[in-house]
C-alpha cells in the first residue's frame, strides 16, 4: 500500500506580526540582517509574505536598505523609529490577532482616518467586536477618534500620534466642526485693509504711474506676516490659508493677482514663482444686474423653477433682497 503524505498547512500569520518579528530581529542585529536571517527565524512564512512585510516597513521609513558584500541588508533606520516601534511592541503585548489586524487597518489609513464601517468591511469582524477593540486601543492611546467635518455624526480613527488631515478637521476655518464665518470675514477685511494701505502709500509717493502700480503690490508672505503680527487668530495660519482669503477678495473684484519670476530661495516664492496682490477700485460702479447674485452666479444656467437650484430657494437671493 502506497504511503500517503499529508501536508499540514499552518495558518497565515497576520502581516503586522511578521513586521514586528522583523523589527525585533533588527534590534538583535543592529548592523543589519539579510533575507536569509529572516527566513531562518521564520521558516513557516512564505517568501511572498516576507517580501510584503519588508516592503511595507521600507515604505513606512522604519528600515534602511543597504548593500554589502553578502547581499542586501535591512537595518533599523534611526533611534527615533526604534523607540516608536519599541513603544508599539510594549503597548500591543498580549493583544490578539484581531486587535493587531484592526490596528494595521487604521495605520494604513494614515492621517485621513477610517470609519468603523470601513474597518468592519476590511477586517470582516462583527461590529460589536470592532467597537470593543477600538475602545481597547483608545485606552492604550494607540489610536484616537476624530470628528470629521464631512460627516458631523461620524468619527474617523487614526493613530494617536498623527495630526489629522485638513480634509478631516476643515483646517483653520472650522472649530468643533462649525464653520467660523465671522473669523473668515475678519481676515477678509484685514487682508483688504493691508492691501489698501499699501496702494495708498504708493499713490502718496507721487512717482510715475508705473512705479506707483508696482509699489502697490504685496506678496502673500507680506500679507501673512501682517496678519500674524496682528494676533487676531487663535490658530496658526499658513500662507496657503492667507492665499485662500486673498482668492475670495479676487472673486469679489477687490483685488487682482499677478505672478512674477523669483530667485530660488526668495521668501514667499514657490518653484521659482511668486504671487503678488494689490487692491483695485472699479472704474465705474457695477450695474444692478452684476450686483445681484444672478450676475455672478456660476450655476446660472442650471437655475430654474422646480429644479434643485431655483430662485425660490436661493439663499443668496434672499440675503440680497433683505440687504
Amino acid at each position: 500500500m502506497a504511503e500517503v503524505k499529508v501536508k499540514v498547512q499552518t495558518p497565515d500569520a497576520v502581516p503586522v506580526e511578521i513586521e514586528n518579528r522583523i523589527i525585533e530581529l533588527c534590534h538583535q542585529f543592529p548592523h543589519g540582517i539579510t533575507d536569509q536571517v529572516i527566513q531562518n527565524e521564520m521558516p513557516h512564512i512564505e517568501a511572498q509574505q516576507r517580501a510584503v512585510a519588508i516592503n511595507r516597513l521600507l515604505s513606512m521609513g522604519q528600515l534602511d536598505l543597504l548593500r554589502s558584500s553578502t547581499g542586501l541588508l535591512y537595518r533599523i533606520k534611526d533611534s527615533q523609529n526604534a523607540g516608536s516601534v519599541s513603544f508599539f511592541l510594549s503597548k500591543m503585548k498580549g493583544s490578539d490577532n484581531q486587535e493587531k489586524l484592526v490596528y494595521q487597518i487604521i495605520e494604513d489609513a494614515g492621517n485621513k482616518g477610517i470609519w468603523s464601517r470601513d474597518i468592519r468591511y476590511k477586517s470582516n469582524l462583527p461590529l460589536t467586536e470592532i467597537n470593543k477593540i477600538l475602545k481597547n486601543l483608545e485606552s492604550k492611546k494607540l489610536i484616537k477618534a476624530v470628528k470629521s467635518v464631512a460627516a458631523s455624526k461620524k468619527k474617523v480613527y487614526m493613530l494617536y500620534n498623527l495630526q489629522p488631515d485638513r480634509s478631516v478637521t476643515g483646517g483653520a476655518w472650522y472649530s468643533d466642526q462649525d464653520f467660523e464665518s465671522e473669523f473668515v470675514e475678519v481676515l477678509n477685511q484685514q487682508c483688504f485693509k493691508f492691501l489698501q494701505s499699501k496702494a495708498e502709500t504708493a499713490r502718496e509717493s507721487k512717482q510715475n504711474p508705473m512705479i506707483q502700480r508696482n509699489s502697490s503690490f504685496a506678496s502673500s508672505h507680506e500679507v501673512w506676516k501682517y496678519i500674524c503680527e496682528l494676533g487676531i487668530s487663535k490658530v496658526e495660519l499658513s500662507m496657503e490659508d492667507i492665499e485662500t482669503i486673498l482668492n475670495t477678495l479676487i472673486y469679489d473684484g477687490k483685488v487682482e493677482m499677478t505672478i512674477i519670476a523669483a530667485k530660488e530661495g526668495t521668501v514667499g516664492s514657490v518653484d521659482g514663482h511668486m504671487k503678488l496682490y494689490r487692491a483695485v477700485s472699479p472704474i465705474i460702479p457695477p450695474t444692478g444686474l452684476v450686483r445681484a447674485p444672478c450676475g455672478l452666479c456660476p450655476v446660472f444656467d442650471d437655475c430654474h423653477e422646480g429644479g434643485e437650484i431655483s430662485p425660490s430657494n436661493c439663499i443668496y437671493m434672499t440675503e440680497w433682497l433683505e440687504f
